[in-house]
């Protein structure tokens, strides 16, 4: 691809290059005076003139920069033919846009030399066969590439102003991707990281957008602004917050203009501000959301009216709906730091928030407490609850890789007819999602309290003294040993053999041993133990008393708040 300083008007630190050519520059009045005459390098006559320079040394191409228009009488320049050569070519190695020389003061015509030179670098080599005022060439050149600068800083301000308004404005991503269009004049495609349209305008598109996933993908992705060579598209990436987000691609009729590289570059700032307003929306929204949540869990029927009201301001009615509190709990990284770990809480709160909509279904949704995004959701009062349950867990689990699908647990309550009650279908929720185990989907998608069963009572229990006695009693030395003996995992095979029903050849499978060397741990946990565990009675009993272990391990006890507002709000 080729980079962004090789396009038409687009230079290094923000300057806009005045659009003055060769082929401009031959055109003037005071350049026609001389009867100029193209001899050689004629397809360069489109470089872009940045000064002219008027040199009578033959050894100036060390002192020149570059983009400099030479005018010379050719008095100071050698006579011999390698000499001529290499005074064109090093002024081509300087980047020059164009060399013209005066007749009748040193050459009645230009040396074959010269012209062969010029020719093979592309450099435009141009003889004057009548005497100019050099002095009036430069002013009547300069001036043109100051007007020139001039207009197209007008032209940059007034982009500028288009789409900083739109930004003010609040446009929407396919309003800015339509004013590209409109100012750039071409056929506008916005594409995210996965090559997927998300807008585009202008005249003809529909067209390109015929198999656009494969011609994409043959441009790579800029690290700027870029001509993607095999399509000949300006491709220009947006990004938020310094990292990738899509790309803007323009597809002009030859090589793109300054003007579109300008509105390409101002259109593709212009989505990422949009990006990054709508994220802070959202995550306002959310944090609003929350607030009422806790509002509810925390006062219950008190706060109830209060919490309707408000919620109403916000866009959910409570009032004469069916409500049905669901949770969605998501199993990480348990070694996350604190921030990262809440700003991981935010994102999975956008992205079930999300699913809400694209199911079809009103609600309150934030973060309750680590790995814990609620939902309130507001139904009409005959709707199929189970069924839009059902709608939005499978929408929260299409949006997850398979990985992170077998650590995913969506919980419902009861259906509840008012806000006074939804306290009781939320709680409900909680206890289901923090006593589930991740990856075990019903056929409706999500768990109920039924579904639970006697991990729902011991989760209900997890308080109870009588229950943290009986796990003591049973486990008590078994976890004092594996805390000791951290690579024997007694615990871990005890868990297997109860979770298969006692069937140790299933057990060794699932704890990754083969079934002599489980035979061995298993005498090893007995041993600690200092009782069987392979007998129905003694393996219900450690079964029961690691389903209480677990009721009681987690989350936070009964009666702990959850997440204040300020509380998940990674900044």
């Amino acid at each position: 691809m080729s980079s962004c300083c090789d396009l038409p008007g687009c230079s290094r630190g923000g300057a806009v290059d005045a659009m003055v050519t060769v082929a401009d520059a031959l055109g003037l009045a005071e350049v026609a005076h001389g009867k100029p005459r193209v001899v050689g390098g004629a397809a360069g006559l489109h470089a872009t003139i940045r000064w002219v320079h008027v040199a009578e040394v033959a050894d100036i191409a060390a002192l020149l920069q570059g983009g400099e228009l030479i005018l010379t009488t050719g008095i100071a320049l050698p006579d011999d033919p390698a000499g001529l050569e290499r005074y064109v070519t090093d002024l081509a190695r300087a980047g020059v846009s164009g060399i013209v020389v005066e007749l009748g003061r040193h050459f009645a015509r230009l040396p074959p030399a010269m012209v062969d030179a010029a020719e093979r670098c592309g450099l435009p080599l141009v003889e004057l066969r009548r005497e100019v005022r050099f002095v009036d060439v430069t002013q009547s050149v300069h001036s043109r590439i100051v007007h020139a600068q001039v207009e197209e800083l007008e032209q940059a301000k007034e982009v500028h102003e288009i789409f900083t308004d739109l930004s003010l404005e609040g446009a929407s991503v396919a309003e800015i991707v339509r004013e590209v269009a409109v100012r750039a004049r071409c056929p506008v495609i916005l594409e995210n990281l996965s090559h997927q349209v998300l807008a585009h305008g202008g005249p003809g598109v529909e067209r390109i957008l015929a198999d656009w996933e494969r011609r994409s993908r043959s441009v790579p992705f800029p690290e700027r602004t870029e001509i993607g060579e095999s399509e000949g598209w300006l491709v220009t990436r947006v990004a938020v917050r310094g990292e990738p987000w899509g790309r803007l691609v323009l597809v002009p009729d030859g090589e793109p203009s300054a003007t579109q590289v300008l509105v390409a570059e101002r259109g593709a700032s212009a989505v990422a501000i949009e990006r990054l307003v709508e994220r802070d929306r959202e995550s306002l929204e959310r944090q609003v959301h929350r607030g009422l949540l806790a509002e509810l869990l925390e006062r219950g029927t008190v706060g109830a009216k209060a919490v309707a009201a408000r919620s109403r301001a916000v866009g959910v009615v409570l009032d004469s709906r069916q409500l049905v509190g669901v949770v969605v709990r998501h199993d990480g990284d348990p070694q996350l730091a604190p921030l990262a770990a809440q700003a991981r809480d935010q994102q999975r709160t956008e992205r079930v928030a999300r699913a809400a909509r694209v199911a079809g279904l009103s609600a309150l949704v934030g973060v309750l407490r680590p790995g814990h995004v609620g939902l309130l959701v507001s139904l009409e009062p005959r709707a199929d609850a189970r069924a839009a349950i059902s709608r939005l867990a499978r929408q929260v689990a299409d949006d997850l890789g398979a990985h992170e699908r077998a650590k995913l647990v969506v919980a419902a309550g009861r259906s509840v007819t008012s806000a006074e009650h939804a306290r009781r279908s939320l709680e409900e929720a909680i206890q289901v999602a923090s006593v589930a185990e991740p990856g075990t989907a019903t056929a409706r998608g999500f768990v109920e309290l039924p579904d639970v069963r006697v991990r729902g009572l011991l989760y209900l229990l997890r308080e109870d003294p009588r229950l943290q006695g009986f796990v003591e009693r049973e486990l008590g030395v078994l976890l004092t040993y594996d805390a000791e003996h951290p690579d024997e995992r007694l615990v871990a095979a005890l868990t297997a053999l109860c979770r298969q029903g006692g069937n140790v050849a299933a057990a060794a499978k699932e704890f990754g041993l083969s079934r002599a060397a489980f035979y061995h741990r298993l005498a090893r946990l007995e041993e600690v133990l200092g009782q069987p565990v392979t007998p129905v009675e003694s393996l219900l009993s450690c079964h029961l008393a690691l389903l209480g272990l677990g009721a009681i391990r987690s989350g936070p006890p009964a009666g702990a708040p959850v997440m204040p507002a300020s509380a998940s709000s990674a900044r």
